[in-house]
């Protein structure tokens, strides 16, 4: 008996240890998954200042726990729902540690805020859709900072996106649209003239963009685009090298595909690649989302094989799907077609 005492408690010191081991450390889950976009320190980035009193304050944990479960659909920041429960309560409470000091509002999430939809319609208008937009699709740009070109030092959300929507609850916009964001551009309606009532009204408008379409990203199975060449290796590069000046793009480049990977007698000459440029949009495509520089400037590859030029490039569209960026969709679709008819004019 005393030996099987004995065995229980020591099973009952492991499973103890096991399980503070394997507790989520939501200061190392915040690195991993937010901080590169909100700042280490929550002083915000590409991503919202977290750390912001007034942010804080305004906001419960419900918000904070439904934003990195649903994300913002097509705004940058991206649904976590690889991570469990226990994983996303962990890295609300290290947000919160970033202003320890803030008391969070308590709220009742689940009171239906009622009001006159069409009063809530033209009070949106005149008071919100300057900074959210006419329909609720938020500000442009990407980021906190003016290191790119943005409507406002801080973005306004989109309030007709999905996960917005999904994260906030009547009680919290209308919260928010009372006391504002202090901070921000985001101002305090309720100290504005605004009364109870007319903020209810705005409140009951916002719903409505629940029933609005939302975005999707595109749907597209091809990582590249491939086309065959009738010319040999060296016409059909400079084919290739006619058809982007003539849609208004520089050559930039021309390399071997193995260049700097063997010394030059080693190689292969019958894979080349033809970079090629157009500045302005360029420029506009990385304001929409620096990280669009992964796959710029353009370029393709053409390579010789039993007497065969094939012309490949990656196929833009494919790419945006991972960028969660509904402008980038835009631009990306632009650049496909751009693809399309330069190495289709080459090949002709």
């Amino acid at each position: 008996m005393p030996r099987f005492k004995h065995f229980s408690t020591a099973l009952l010191l492991l499973f103890t240890a096991t399980t503070s081991l394997a507790a989520p450390k939501g200061d190392l889950l915040y690195e991993k998954n937010c901080g590169t976009c909100h700042g280490l320190d929550g002083s915000g980035g590409v991503g919202v200042p977290l750390s912001l009193p007034s942010f804080q304050a305004s906001v419960d944990d419900h918000f904070l726990f439904q934003n990195i479960r649903y994300g913002r659909p097509g705004r940058v920041m991206p649904a976590f729902s690889d991570l469990s429960d226990a994983q996303v309560n962990a890295i609300v409470r290290h947000i919160r540690s970033l202003a320890p000091h803030i008391k969070p509002v308590v709220l009742d999430n689940s009171k239906v805020i009622s009001g006159d939809i069409i009063n809530g319609k033209k009070l949106y208008s005149e008071n919100c859709g300057q900074c959210h937009g006419a329909n609720g699709e938020g500000g442009h740009g990407t980021g906190v900072t003016f290191s790119r070109p943005r409507d406002l030092p801080i973005i306004a959300p989109a309030l007709n996106n999905a996960g917005f929507l999904a994260a906030a609850s009547d009680e919290m916009i209308r919260h928010t649209i009372t006391y504002g964001r202090q901070g921000t551009p985001m101002q305090a309606f309720g100290r504005k003239g605004q009364n109870e009532q007319e903020i209810n009204d705005i409140v009951a408008y916002i719903r409505t963009f629940e029933n609005s379409k939302h975005w999707q990203p595109v749907a597209v199975d091809e990582a590249t685009i491939t086309m065959e060449s009738e010319y040999g290796l060296e016409e059909s590069v400079e084919n290739l090298k006619r058809a982007a000046v003539g849609k208004n793009f520089k050559v930039i480049r021309i390399q071997n595909l193995e260049d700097g990977m063997f010394p030059e007698a080693e190689q292969d000459k019958r894979s080349i690649i033809v970079y090629f440029c157009n500045f302005s949009f360029v420029n506009r495509a990385i304001n929409i989302d620096p990280r669009v520089g992964l796959f710029l400037p353009c370029r393709i590859t053409l390579t010789e094989h039993d007497g065969v030029v094939s012309l490949t490039a990656i196929n833009p569209r494919y790419m945006s799907r991972f960028y969660n960026n509904s402008e980038l969709d835009e631009a990306c679709s632009e650049m496909y077609d751009i693809y399309i008819e330069i190495m289709e004019e080459a090949i002709l």
